[in-house]
């Protein structure tokens, strides 16, 4: 029989090892036990709301879902600028409400000539906040009690918040928790909240 000329191959049998497959389901272990841990951590300390109506607007917008940090306010108090996440005088058959803190417990707080006064200091703010068309319970002073804020909401003159008789102070035990991060419309997307 005649040799054919020319190159061949020969393909070599590629053996796996003990070693390799062992690494190969340690990183699929961790993998699953990182996306479990995440899963766990998201729904014990977080929970998912829809921001309602156009109050939080440029930052927040109607329909927006938004997670909540639910743990941070069990080891330390809601600070100024913080965006909060909280129902109404506790009413559970209401929607969460989310708006920036302004008020601090034990403050004044009054709206005159439509910028807001902490202490009868004027609270100098974002320039980006319109001046405020309505002061609502806030024309007079109003002191905040003990574990008690003041929010408004950052489209200032489209907001149902703390000038609001029906809402009024917000106190503490009603904050569920800090807003955390806000969801694209398609919730492909993230954006950490400031």
């Amino acid at each position: 029989m005649a040799r054919k000329k020319g190159l061949t191959f020969y393909e070599k049998e590629k053996k796996i090892s003990k070693a390799t497959i062992k690494e190969i389901l340690w990183m699929i272990f961790y993998s699953f036990a990182a996306v479990l841990l995440a899963f766990v951590l998201v729904f014990s300390v977080g929970m998912k709301v829809s921001m309602i109506g156009v109050s939080m607007e440029p930052g927040l917008y109607n329909g927006q879902e938004v997670l909540v940090n639910r743990l941070v306010y069990r080891f330390s108090s809601p600070n100024r600028g913080d965006i909060v996440v909280f129902l109404p005088n506790g009413n559970e058959n209401s929607h969460y409400y989310i708006k920036r803190v302004v008020g601090l417990p034990g403050e004044t707080i009054q709206i005159i000539d439509g910028y807001v006064y902490i202490d009868g200091r004027f609270y100098a703010e974002d320039e980006s906040y319109d001046k405020i068309a309505d002061a609502g319970i806030a024309s007079t002073e109003l002191k905040l009690g003990e574990n008690e804020y003041f929010v408004l909401g950052d489209n200032r003159n489209n907001s149902e918040d703390s000038r609001s008789g029906n809402i009024g102070a917000v106190h503490e035990d009603t904050i569920f928790g800090k807003a955390w991060f806000a969801f694209a419309c398609d919730e492909s997307e993230m954006k950490m909240i400031e």
